[in-house]
């Protein structure tokens, strides 16, 4: 008997994310005597639903009840942070009653979030959105990985870890020898654990870098509000500053201040497009304790001031933008008046 799979899209949903996540059910009716899943796209109306790339998907219009047996993927990426449409979170609500097996894909987490059924779960979305989501639902376990399992409700980052969670998902169905065929098909290897963390690169590959870096690049993330000072954190690596430094330099290729200084704005940016918090608030939380300071790093690093990004996103702007990688920010400090400002009153090592 045929799995029917519910994919509910959200205007500029990821279509990559989409792909990764139906393809290997495409794969799975391609491997068998029969179709093992059938595919249903859904919206709140019906209609296309145009992807953050421009491509679009033809959809039925929300059924009032699914299959108690089916499953609900819930898709969404940018601008889902500021969805707000509380027929569709009664919808989910209903079917989370009927006893729908539902799985959020990258930001369609917060579909689930702002429908009250992850309270108290442990959940997921992409890396980039972490900050800001942990920021508006404290009362949900969220951790960067790259899927979650709760009983009927799941959710996936996005990206390729579609990948993995459908082959977790048809695996458990259906054997791990189809989910295996499914994976050699696709050329996807090794199959990654729902656990594995998202992210294994911060500008240069975490892995080349040597394990004093890679330890120091974790203490400064786990001190954006509050930075630590360059000594505090070579003490806590176990190096002498000088030491610290040298390495640094010569493994990211900028000082570990500018690093620093990297971190907290990007940090900033996903709390900006992600909440309500003030400017000023978001400044605090982002370790800066000069709103002026804050304001002309923001622009100098994003090319717009707080409060103009925030306007701009997600309604001014048609297409996504991620400016702020390491290497863009590494050309714009060097040998701008940025960098003389990071560091300006921080002859004590300080990170901000």
């Amino acid at each position: 008997m045929s799995r029917k799979i519910h994919i509910l899209l959200l205007p500029r949903f990821n279509m990559f994310s989409l792909t990764n996540v139906i393809e290997p059910t495409r794969i799975a009716n391609y491997l068998s005597d029969h179709d093992i899943y059938t595919l249903n796209f859904i919206s709140r109306e019906t209609g296309p639903v145009t992807a953050s790339n421009g491509m679009s998907v033809l959809c039925e219009a929300l059924p009032d009840r699914l299959e108690r047996r089916s499953l609900l993927l819930v898709v969404g990426s940018w601008g889902s942070e500021r969805f707000d449409d509380k027929r569709l979170f009664s919808w989910l609500r209903l079917q989370s009653r009927i006893g729908v097996q539902m799985c959020t894909v990258e930001q369609g987490t917060y579909m689930l979030a702002k429908s009250g059924l992850l309270r108290g779960k442990q959940a997921t979305t992409h890396w980039s959105c972490i900050a800001g989501f942990q920021e508006q639902y404290p009362d949900i376990h969220v951790s960067e990985q790259l899927f979650t399992i709760e009983g009927n409700i799941m959710c996936c980052s996005g990206a390729t870890a579609g990948i993995d969670f459908m082959l977790k998902f048809i695996g458990d169905e259906h054997g791990t020898a189809l989910a295996s065929e499914i994976s050699n098909q696709m050329m996807h290897h090794p199959v990654r654990q729902g656990k594995e963390p998202q992210r294994k690169a911060l500008g240069r590959g975490l892995e080349k870098l040597g394990p004093d870096v890679r330890a120091a690049v974790e203490v400064i993330e786990k001190h954006i509000s509050d930075p630590l000072v360059v000594p505090e954190i070579a003490k806590k690596v176990g190096l002498s500053q000088r030491q610290l430094e040298r390495q640094f330099a010569k493994s990211v290729g900028c000082s570990i201040v500018q690093f620093g200084l990297l971190l907290r704005l990007q940090h900033a940016r996903v709390l900006l497009i992600s909440t309500n918090l003030g400017v000023r608030e978001i400044a605090t939380a982002s370790g800066f304790n000069s709103l002026s300071h804050f304001a002309y790093s923001f622009k100098k690093c994003f090319g717009r001031r707080p409060s103009t990004y925030r306007q701009a996103w997600p309604d001014q702007d048609e297409t996504p933008h991620w400016p702020g990688t390491l290497g863009r920010f590494i050309e714009t400090l060097k040998p701008s008046r940025m960098a003389k400002e990071a560091s300006k009153g921080l002859d004590d090592g300080r990170t901000g």
